[in-house]
């Protein structure tokens, strides 16, 4: 029984994490042409490639462990993974790969990748933070992968370093990336070919999943950035991302709807309502299901979004106000102060 992945299916068809037919079918594609046989593939993992055609239906991410486990077996091949996310490029099997590559800079790009990142795959990641962080240590930085429990899939982080460096590596040879990785599952049998993919020391049983980074890769400005392009493209990841989080809560998916309104100012429930196809008493009656009420949510969602905004540091206390909703900047920081105790810029000043 293969895996059911039409992306029109009814909200709530799956209640556990999923990733992208795209990100699947560079999978298969990826085991089948390193001799694993397309019919074992299917009985082991459940996933047929029949149901690959649409890069933007939604695969279990259960299924797409299990396909990377069966890959792995049948192409007789331990570090896969690293070799899958080290082969080829990130646009050509996502749309967030293609609106990251649209923007301007690296910076630019990973506040794109944290954005639609759910997109190509939906893990765990601490509540309001991104998935990836850029994180001061010492006199340079480390890139940090902020997923939940990765030692269950270690393959995934196998795979997500070999990108990072291998695409910077293809791309921009002569701009200096990656210093050392960390990572937080054990030194695998094939610990080697980490050296062999990565070039780079490997710190295994580390306490974070993280690359050092040379600062300077944040500026790199990339090869074709494209206002046209990233306006079309985000416009259709954020028509996927709301039926994503249409198949989860109703606050997920008023919260999407939200985030790139909170600079207007006023956002009234009735509004939304009108924008999500329901009532205002509708939309009433599914949030108090879910423990909340439409003012508590916008409110929450303000105060992590100008937590989110402060520690990026890329905005002014002033600017993050606006995005978040606020003309008047004492308005914003007594709402900052009632949420955290402390003015936005004690905030923005304090260490990480």
């Amino acid at each position: 029984m293969t895996a059911k992945t039409n992306k029109h299916d009814r909200a709530g068809q799956f209640a556990a994490p999923t990733v992208s037919g795209g990100y699947t079918r560079h999978l298969m594609q990826f085991a089948l042409a390193h001799g694993a046989n397309a019919a074992a593939l299917e009985a082991r993992s459940g996933v047929a490639a029949a149901d690959l055609t649409d890069s933007d239906a939604r695969i279990p991410l259960a299924n797409y462990v299990a396909l990377m486990r069966a890959a792995k077996m049948l192409c007789d091949m331990p570090a896969l993974a690293l070799h899958l996310g080290a082969a080829n490029d990130f646009r050509e099997f996502s749309i967030v790969g293609l609106i990251c590559y649209a923007s301007p800079t690296m910076d630019a790009a990973l506040t794109e990748l944290n954005r639609y990142g759910r997109l190509v795959a939906e893990v765990d990641v601490p509540a309001a933070g991104p998935r990836f962080r850029i994180v001061p240590q010492g006199n340079g930085l480390l890139l940090e992968d902020m997923r939940r429990d990765p030692n269950e899939f270690p393959e995934m982080t196998e795979a997500t370093w070999a990108r990072f460096i291998g695409e910077t590596r293809r791309h921009f040879p002569d701009a200096p990336f990656a210093l050392s990785v960390q990572v937080t599952h054990a030194a695998p049998e094939h610990r080697d070919a980490y050296r062999e993919v990565l070039d780079v020391p490997v710190t295994f049983g580390a306490a974070r999943n993280a690359i050092e980074i040379d600062p300077s890769w944040l500026g790199i400005e990339l090869h074709n950035p494209s206002v046209y392009a990233f306006g079309v493209l985000s416009a259709h990841a954020d028509q996927l991302m709301r039926s994503l989080e249409d198949a989860r809560t109703m606050r997920g998916r008023i919260e999407a709807m939200l985030i790139p309104m909170l600079h207007r100012g006023e956002i009234t429930m009735e509004a939304i309502a009108r924008q999500a196809g329901m009532s205002r008493q509708s939309l009433y009656r599914r949030l108090k299901g879910e423990g909340i009420g439409f003012e508590a949510l916008l409110d929450d969602l303000r105060r992590r979004m100008a937590i989110h905004y402060l520690e990026g540091g890329r905005t002014s206390v002033n600017e993050t106000g606006y995005l978040v909703g606020f003309s008047d900047p004492s308005a914003f920081s007594r709402a900052f102060k009632r949420w955290t105790g402390k003015s936005p810029r004690h905030w923005r000043e304090q260490p990480v």
